[in-house]
């Protein structure tokens, strides 16, 4: 019996050792879990500034893009402005965009046309002059006639 006795006291302890090497890794589990839920806090933290630096980050440049594209249109307008003042030939409508690249193309389209409209009209003003030199055209020159001659033109032209 006291084999028998010896025996179980030695399975105790070996279960009391197992029991208190389990109790020991659990422990180290239980803190190794709080370590990385600790962990998980902060880096949903860091998330959470993350996203919030990277929206204030795109206000801003929505900010800048904003003022940059007024900047362009402002400064296409005033280009707009001195083409028109250096060509007042070309016609305001004509000449339109909202960017200097378009303000260009409209210029030299309005210029094109411009051009056409002259050449034709230049050529309708061929069409309708008198050659230089050419006789004015006037009624008969009766100055040189007598009296007598006016009167007998004068009947003729009655009848």
């Amino acid at each position: 019996m006291s084999d028998d006795v010896t025996e179980l006291q030695e399975e105790l302890a070996a279960a009391r050792t197992e029991v208190e090497r389990l109790q020991a890794m659990a422990a180290d589990r239980e803190a190794r879990a709080a370590h990385l839920e600790s962990q998980l806090g902060e880096a949903r933290q860091e998330l959470a500034q993350g996203r919030e630096q990277a929206a204030t980050a795109e206000r801003e440049l929505s900010e800048r893009a904003a003022g940059l594209e007024a900047q362009v249109r402002d400064s296409a307008s005033r280009y707009r402005e001195l083409v028109l003042a250096q060509s007042p030939e070309l016609p305001e409508e004509l000449v339109a965009g909202e960017t200097v690249a378009q303000i260009d193309e409209a210029v030299g389209r309005a210029r094109e046309t411009v051009a056409k409209v002259r050449g034709h009209i230049e050529s309708q003003a061929q069409a309708g002059r008198v050659p230089v030199g050419a006789p004015v055209r006037s009624g008969p020159d009766y100055s040189a006639l007598n009296a007598q001659e006016k009167i007998a033109q004068g009947l003729q032209q009655r009848r």
